[in-house]
């Protein structure tokens, strides 16, 4: 009762047409909003994935959703569509690595990037370097929660270790969308 998985007849096609583990969407997920489809945040975010209106914008324009409103953001298909296809934009910006893409969904590409050391670390180690505490705590819940997912939807375990792997170093590399919020 504890690990929901309500609106999977939109959330698992929605991961699985964005290449992601349907686990992590709903750690996520589950992180954001508790699954309350009319949650705002103090800072503007709405919806199920809470989506700041900025970046429901730059989303539905990034994969051509002409018909986007922003008083759409907190329908259920609108928000799933528009949140996963989110994390998967931040996660090819950031070696397609969910440690990396849930720090940025929480607090920003940028200072996921910029939060990278100058080596590889194991997840575990980079998530208790984030120097914001809500992040912080925020990234070890959602990939706890995505552990948990994951055995509720497999029935096999699932090392959170594994999960978390390995971090690599801060790179020259441009991003792919300079312009990802």
């Amino acid at each position: 009762m504890r690990f929901l998985a309500p609106y999977g007849e939109q959330v698992r096609p929605a991961a699985r047409d964005q290449a992601l583990d349907d686990a992590w969407v709903y750690g996520l997920m589950r992180q954001e909003s508790r699954f309350i489809t009319s949650a705002k945040s103090q800072v503007g975010a709405s919806g199920l994935m809470q989506l700041m209106p900025a970046t429901a914008k730059w989303v539905a324009r990034k994969i051509g959703m002409r018909d986007f409103q922003p008083g759409r953001v907190n329908d259920t298909e609108t928000n799933v569509l528009l949140g996963t296809s989110y994390m998967r934009l931040v996660m090819e910006n950031l070696d397609n690595h969910p440690v990396l893409a849930s720090a940025a969904y929480n607090a920003g590409p940028g200072r996921a990037r910029r939060w990278r050391a100058d080596r590889p670390l194991e997840g575990a180690i980079y998530a208790e370097t984030i120097p914001f505490n809500e992040t912080r705590d925020y990234v070890k819940k959602v990939m706890s929660n995505a552990a948990y997912y994951t055995v509720i939807f497999t029935g096999q375990p699932d090392s959170l270790k594994a999960r978390l792997g390995v971090v690599g170093p801060r790179s020259a590399d441009a991003p792919k969308d300079t312009d990802l919020p």
